[in-house]
Parts: C-alpha cells; sequence; structure tokens
C-alpha cells in the first residue's frame, strides 16, 4: 500500500488528543498537517458583517490551537479547510468538525479528489450522505464514518460469549450511553451545528445494536426528549427487533448520569459490562456473568480502537470492495437514524 498523506481539517479536541497520537502508530499514513478556519469559513456568508474584532478574536484563537498541533506532531500549518482541501500535498482528510458542518467539507474534499474519514454523524440526514456516498463511489475514493468501538476486540469477545451459549438463549439486549450536561457552548446543545443527544449519543446505541442482532433488524418503538432552554433532544429511547425476534431496548442522554453499558440477558445468566462504546487505547473492560446467585468476573481484550479504524480506512483507500462494504454501512446507519427521527417524531 501506498503512503497515504492526510490533513486534519480543524484543529479540534479529538483530533489532537485521540486521532493523531492513533496517526502516529498507524502504517503507511503519514500526517501532513491541520488547517484552521479563516474568518469568512468560520461565519459564513456573513462574515463582513462581523466585527473585526471578533474576526480576528476567533481566528487567533483558532491559528493558536493550531500551532500547538505544530509544535506537538509537527506538520504543516494551513491557513483555511479550503487551502487544505486544494493542496496537492494531502491524499485524505480527518474531518472532525461539528455534524452540521461535515455534509460542505466532505463533499468539497471528494469533489477534489481526497478520501475522507469523518467523524460520527457522517451528516445530519440520509439524503446528505446518500449524496457523499455516490460521490465517493463515482470517484472511488474512501469515506469511513470514524464509529471507532465497533474495531476493539472487546466486542468479538462478548458476540463469542453471545454464541458459545454460556448464557443460554438471548431473551434481551439492553444499552445505554449518557454523560452529564456539559457547557451550553458545546456544539451538542446547538441545532444549528447539528446538535442533539440521537446524532450524539443515539448514534454509538443503534450502531451497536446492528452489531449484535445484525442488520435486519427494525425499529419498532422510538422516543425523542427535549428540555427547556434548550432546541434540541436531550435525551432519547427506542426498541430494535431483528428477523429472530430478540430485542434491543436502547436509551441514551446528554443530560444524564453517566452510563455506557450492556447488559445481555439469557435464558441461563446475564452478561454486562460498563465501557463498551468509550474504552481508551490499553485500557482493559471487565464482564460480569451471573447465573442466579453465581457471579463470574473477567476481563476484556485492551486494544485500540482509534487506530484500528485508522487501519481500516487506510484499507478502504486501496480496495475497492473494503470502500462498497463500508458504503452500504454507512448508509444502513444514516438509514437508521433517519427512521428514528420519524418514529419519534422529533422536532
Amino acid at each position: 500500500m501506498d503512503m497515504i498523506k492526510i490533513g486534519v481539517l480543524c484543529p479540534s479536541e479529538i483530533a489532537f488528543r485521540r486521532f493523531l497520537p492513533a496517526l502516529h502508530k498507524a502504517d503507511n499514513f503519514q500526517y501532513v498537517g491541520v488547517a484552521f478556519s479563516t474568518p469568512q469559513e468560520w461565519f459564513g456568508e456573513d462574515w463582513m458583517a462581523i466585527p473585526q474584532e471578533k474576526r480576528d478574536q476567533v481566528e487567533n484563537a483558532e491559528q493558536l490551537k493550531a500551532k500547538n498541533f505544530q509544535k506537538e506532531y509537527g506538520g504543516d500549518i494551513f491557513n483555511g479547510y479550503t487551502q487544505l482541501i486544494n493542496s496537492t500535498a494531502v491524499d485524505a482528510i480527518y474531518l472532525p468538525l461539528p455534524p452540521a458542518l461535515h455534509f460542505k467539507w466532505a463533499k468539497l474534499a471528494l469533489e477534489q479528489g481526497k478520501h475522507v474519514l469523518v467523524e460520527k454523524p457522517s451528516t445530519i440526514n440520509f439524503a446528505d450522505t446518500q449524496e457523499l456516498v455516490a460521490l465517493a463511489r463515482d470517484r472511488g475514493l474512501a469515506l469511513h464514518e470514524n464509529y471507532m468501538f465497533v474495531f476493539h476486540d472487546q466486542l468479538t469477545a462478548i458476540t463469542d460469549i453471545m454464541r458459545s451459549g454460556k448464557i443460554g438463549d438471548i431473551r434481551l439486549i439492553r444499552i445505554t450511553f449518557g454523560f452529564p450536561q456539559r457547557p451550553a457552548t458545546d456544539f451538542r446543545y446547538n441545532k444549528s451545528l447539528g446538535g442533539g443527544a440521537l446524532l450524539d449519543a443515539g448514534g454509538y446505541t443503534l450502531k451497536l445494536s446492528t452489531c449484535l442482532l445484525g442488520e435486519k433488524v427494525k425499529l419498532t418503538a422510538a422516543s425523542a426528549g427535549y428540555k427547556s432552554g434548550f432546541d434540541v433532544d436531550i435525551y432519547g429511547s427506542a426498541t430494535v427487533e431483528n428477523d429472530n425476534g430478540i430485542v434491543a431496548q436502547l436509551a441514551f442522554g446528554m443530560d444524564n448520569d453517566y452510563r455506557c453499558d450492556l447488559e445481555v440477558w439469557g435464558s441461563e445468566g446475564t452478561l454486562t459490562t460498563s465501557r463498551i462504546l468509550t474504552a481508551p487505547d490499553g485500557f482493559v473492560p471487565t464482564y460480569t456473568i451471573k447465573k442466579n446467585q453465581d457471579i463470574e468476573q473477567g476481563t476484556l481484550p485492551a486494544d485500540d480502537a482509534f487506530l484500528k479504524s485508522i487501519r481500516h480506512f487506510g484499507q478502504c483507500v486501496s480496495d475497492a470492495s473494503a470502500r462498497e462494504k463500508n458504503y452500504h454501512s454507512l448508509l444502513f446507519q444514516e438509514q437508521l437514524v433517519e427512521e428514528y427521527k420519524h418514529l419519534s417524531k422529533m422536532q
């Protein structure tokens, strides 16, 4: 595989804290640099109406972040997202912007012949994701949505336990993912930036449900919860059922006591684990299997899911069949999210 030269579109926290450390361990990738936005890219069409002081403040803050990237990881600094996307020095773009900005910049990158690794969700609606997939397919480009946890070895270990019969026939799966309220300035609470619990935490629970139940699933119930003072959904729940009649109950939120739990209730035992979606590099997850009064506790494999997601992106760059499977997976996920919106009658 040829070396893939990749640039980061926005000096974000996740790019600094998670993506670049993982990228530096990935074979066949070369980090080229990071782009900070110009005032026009930041404020949009009305950028000239923004006071100069405010424009300078934003640009200086973003430039400072980019300099910290360069100090820690090297690479060049690009003055503007467009400059990075148009650069012949890069083959691929990592896109960690707020969700509502994914479509615009991913589309531009694909039009310029760049492969795209985009943070979840790929876009904020199914139609936009369809357009990106069609564009990527037409150009022979990789488009990968970064749900890292699906590559973690603990998920394989859990599905092996489920299939082994150790806890008997599966009766019910419960998936819960939520966290305490973050600052009001967080993009997750801003509708114009693609905020909302479904697009953030809920997408994880839907993705995990299909990993465990397979893709022959249907949503049979979905709800969206709101809170005074916010224009986005703050929490939600759903029921998913596969063609074998196995049910997964999902609950999520971003004004909640922290939970990141999986419970698999079987006819002979119940398996539980508590870091199924967010285990960082090197963390050793644990599990419990309860069989009536008998308790078994054990460890699950440690792993670097971000690194493996990057490697999968690299495989999609070089392998047309891997790309096609990825397109399918991406479209299936976004269609499920769209069905959730419809069923829950989201505002």
